[in-house]
């Protein structure tokens, strides 16, 4: 028997921009929206998760969406920068690099194991890109996923700042080798 759940790249269209934003919104605000003010989140959402900025997303040729589809419906996603400079010092090249903008699964999927499938695939798809490292930022008061991505073998190699609204939140930049 064959698993009903598919990880696939996302098609490079309008009606995807669409559902992308649909499902960042939904991801990120039940994520994020109890610990931080109305205002900065719609500010945040209204800026980063309309179908027209997720359309240039998907159109940028160093970005790599995996949706997880579960019978037919997208139930999470992962957005993937080629050649990431984050955590790279100014004079350090990006070349071997790929980083996790995002990963996201909706509410009443997290702890049934399709968050650890989907980063699976992602350090499958870092490898065959030819990547020796997979970054990320996480909010530091994000401990569920701090300790989901510990569990894949990333650690911690700095921090920046994460502009949510009004408000500058630190993100802690961890880094798994491959």
């Amino acid at each position: 028997m064959t698993s009903p759940l598919r990880i696939i790249v996302a098609k490079r269209s309008a009606a995807t921009a669409a559902q992308l934003a649909a499902l960042g919104r939904q991801t990120f605000h039940e994520t994020f929206a109890a610990q931080n003010s109305a205002a900065d989140m719609t500010a945040y959402l209204d800026a980063n998760f309309s179908p027209e900025a997720q359309l240039a997303e998907l159109q940028d040729p160093n970005t790599i969406f995996l949706l997880a589809q579960m019978v037919q419906e997208v139930v999470g996603y992962a957005k993937l920068r080629l050649h990431s400079t984050l955590g790279l010092e100014p004079d350090k090249t990006p070349e071997d690099r790929l980083e996790v903008e995002r990963l996201y699964i909706l509410e009443d999927w997290i702890g049934t194991g399709l968050g650890a499938t989907l980063m699976r695939r992602v350090i499958e798809e870092a490898r065959q890109q030819k990547a020796r490292a997979v970054v990320l930022g996480v909010w530091e008061k994000n401990t569920r996923a701090i300790e989901f991505y510990r569990r894949f073998g990333f650690k911690t190699i700095g921090q920046h700042e994460f502009v949510l609204g009004h408000d500058v939140q630190n993100d802690l930049i961890l880094r798994k080798g491959l």
